[in-house]
Formats: structure tokens, C-alpha cells, sequence
């Protein structure tokens, strides 16, 4: 085997939480183990929040170790009530059907399908939708505790707003999957994102209690900004990872624009960058204590990095020919070196028509409102339709990028 591939994701900061972790190291550092993710194909196409941990499977098949990608027809019938303050819309099984179809079709551009580890596409509904309940129930149901269930976060957030019977019975399904796997494939290695720490525990307790043998968990790290908040969110909704949702260019100015503090974490979790080369690309910063804290203050160096992320991300996801593309258009619109020029928000503006003269981007308001007539403005992603538009609070706290036709554009700093 080569470098153990925990030291590796440890490095870039991707592994959350794990059990019997000593043991599971040596297992991993010596032999080739089946592990899975599963994914609930609750819409069409998948999304960055995905792309994370598409990316950590891909580090583990390339250290040796063979994926087995779980899509959830079966349990997409129910919903994951982790993280979710309400219940799931019920979907059809021709729309699971559909969605099950893209995944595939998307997630093939991160594993290879052929050779010693190759990776393994399963689908649950292919043993869960044909399930006797009440064997169910007296196979798997009587190894759960209901006591422990309901201490278990995924459950406990959803207690004041409700938590349907059908949503507690979502942890047993997916334990059973991993109890299936197992099985089928002499799977003990479970991954996922953080917020499925429960559910992935009661398989291992339910392959521990049924089969006497011990199984593993890793989660992986949420993509979430340095403040806390999941990134991946515009204008328009999710980022997907679908070109027809989210073009590659509009994804590769997503990640040329994150916030300075954010561009280290996402060229580990997000790239095949080396972590010297990370370092070197991110090192260009001043420190300040504010209010006990420490704060990082980038130069203008940091852009290189940015463009660096948006082109590999964008690489990834739709291909060097399309990276190559956006990386492009961007110069085109923002000049040589993607810099683009800036401007504070004006003190007391709300208005887009006032914004755009305060900012000498249109020479009048009554200009101002014949280019936003005109379909010529836009902030982020979304087109100004309205001459009375104004600034949402988002834009005013955290800054934005105005664009006025297709070679004005100015990031506009709160």
C-alpha cells in the first residue's frame, strides 16, 4: 500500500470524526478495504456540497481502497431528517428513478470503474422497497434502542418541530444498507459528512451486534465558510455540479470569488493541489490580534490563488477544456490577471439606480434606469429587472459584484 490514506486526509484537514481509530489505520495503512458513501438522489444533479466528499473517496481509491457508491432510491422514499429543521417533500419513484440516472451519470467523473479497486455502483432501493416490515422489524428493529435514537442529533434538533414516525425509522434503513453491504461485498468501512455521524454509528452497532465483527467510521469535514455557514449558495440557489444548472463559468467565478480566509480549506478539500504548493499559494498575509483573536489580513497575491482554485475546481467538475474556457472569459472581462477593480459602498445608499451613479458606473439615474431597462445590470449572479431595486441586507453586510453590460464589472466591498 502506499502513503496510509488517513495521513493524507487527516493533512488536508478532511477527517471530522472516526472509531476504533488505531485499528482502523493499521487496516488501511496494510490492505485494500471496501468502503461506502451513500447519496440520497433528492434532486437532479449533485452538488458542491458533494464535491467534498466525491473528493475524499477519490483520495482513498487512489491510495488503494475501492468505493462503493450507495445512491438512495430506496431511502430518498423517506428523507434524512439530519440537518433539516422540517420534513422532506415526498418525491415519486419516477423522479428518484431520474434523479438516481444523473448521479451516475455525474459521478462517473471521479472514480474509475475498471481495474483492481474499481469503484461499485449500488443502488438500496434494489433491497429496501421489497421489505416485509414485520420481518424488518424483528431482524433489524429489535438491535435499536429508542432511548439512544432520540438522544442522537439528527433526531434531537427535529423534536420541537416534529419528527415524523416515518422520518425515525430513516436511521434503521440506512444502517441496514451498511448491515447489507457488509454482506454482500464484506464491507466494514462506512464515510460520509459529519452530520451522518448517527446514522452511520448504528450500522457499525448493527454489523457489531448481528455478525460479531467490528465495523469502521469516517466523517468527513462540511463545506463551510471560515464564519461557519455552508458555502456553496448564490443568487440563484445550490452550485451544482451540473453544466446545464450552474454553467462552468458561473462555477468558476463562484470559487474565484470566495472570501480570502476560505481559499486555503477549499484548495485542500477541493483539489489534487500538493500541500506545499497550498501553502506557498496562501502565504501572503499580515496577522492581528482583534479582540483576542487572531485575524488575517491577504494581499493582493491571494487573487492568484483564487484564479488557481477556480481553475482546478472547474477542472474537475467539467473538464480542462471548460476550465480553460472560463479562466478566459474571466480575463477578458476582468483583465490580465482576473483582478477586478473595487469600490467601497457609499454611506446611506440602498438603491441599485443610486448605487450606479454614486459609483460613476452611469453618469445620470435616468442612464442608470435605461441600462437596467435595457437587461445591462447585474449584481452577482442575478439580473436587475427593476429601476426601484434595492440592495438586499446580504449585499449591503458582505459586499458584492456589480456588472454593468459584458466589460463593466466592479466588486463593490461593505
Amino acid at each position: 500500500m502506499a502513503t496510509n490514506v488517513m495521513d493524507t486526509l487527516r493533512a488536508r484537514g478532511l477527517i471530522r470524526q472516526t472509531v476504533y481509530e488505531d485499528e482502523l489505520y493499521q487496516k488501511l495503512g496494510k490492505e485494500s478495504m471496501s468502503f461506502y458513501v451513500g447519496f440520497d438522489p433528492t434532486a437532479d444533479s449533485l452538488h458542491v456540497g458533494h464535491f467534498l466528499v466525491l473528493m475524499a473517496m477519490s483520495h482513498m481509491q487512489k491510495a488503494g481502497h475501492k468505493p462503493i457508491v450507495l445512491l438512495g432510491g430506496g431511502t430518498a422514499m423517506v428523507g434524512d431528517p439530519s440537518g433539516r429543521t422540517d420534513m422532506r417533500s415526498m418525491m415519486t419513484k419516477e423522479t428518484i428513478a431520474n434523479n438516481v440516472a444523473r448521479f451516475r451519470e455525474q459521478m462517473s467523473r471521479f472514480f474509475s470503474f475498471e481495474g483492481k479497486n474499481a469503484a461499485v455502483m449500488v443502488n438500496n432501493a434494489d433491497w429496501l422497497l421489497n421489505l416485509n416490515y414485520i420481518e424488518f422489524l424483528r431482524d433489524v428493529g429489535a438491535h435499536f434502542s429508542v432511548n439512544h435514537m432520540l438522544s442522537a442529533e439528527c433526531f434531537k434538533s427535529r423534536m420541537e418541530k416534529g419528527l415524523s414516525f416515518l422520518e425515525f425509522n430513516y436511521m434503521l434503513m440506512q444502517s441496514y444498507d451498511f448491515y447489507v453491504l457488509y454482506k454482500k461485498y464484506g464491507c466494514l468501512l462506512q464515510c460520509g459528512g459529519d452530520d451522518q455521524w448517527s446514522n452511520i454509528l448504528g450500522g457499525a452497532d448493527l454489523i457489531r451486534k448481528k455478525e460479531s465483527v467490528t465495523a469502521y467510521a469516517i466523517t468527513f469535514a462540511l463545506l463551510t465558510t471560515s464564519e461557519g455557514k455552508k458555502m456553496g449558495k448564490t443568487q440563484k440557489g445550490a452550485l451544482w455540479l451540473d453544466s446545464k444548472k450552474t454553467s462552468p463559468y458561473e462555477f468558476f467565478q463562484y470559487f474565484r470569488n470566495v472570501d480570502d480566509n476560505d481559499v486555503e480549506n477549499c484548495l485542500k478539500f477541493l483539489t489534487y493541489l500538493p500541500l506545499d504548493e497550498i501553502k506557498e499559494l496562501c502565504s501572503h498575509y499580515t496577522e492581528t490580534t482583534v479582540d483576542g483573536a487572531v485575524v488575517r489580513s491577504y494581499d493582493k497575491a491571494i487573487n492568484k490563488a483564487k484564479e488557481r482554485l477556480a481553475y482546478e475546481v472547474t477542472k474537475i467538475v467539467h473538464g480542462e477544456t471548460e476550465a480553460r474556457k472560463a479562466m478566459e472569459m474571466a480575463k477578458g472581462a476582468f483583465g490580465d490577471g482576473n483582478e477586478m477593480p473595487e469600490a467601497s459602498l457609499p454611506s446611506g445608499i440602498t438603491k441599485v439606480v443610486d448605487l450606479m451613479v454614486a459609483l460613476k458606473i452611469a453618469p445620470s439615474k435616468g442612464e442608470a434606469k435605461r441600462l437596467i431597462g435595457g437587461g445591462g445590470v447585474t449584481i452577482d449572479d442575478t439580473k436587475i429587472d427593476s429601476i426601484d431595486a434595492e440592495l438586499t441586507p446580504s449585499q449591503l453586510a458582505k459586499g458584492f459584484i456589480l456588472h454593468k453590460g459584458k466589460k463593466t464589472h466592479l466588486r463593490v466591498k461593505p
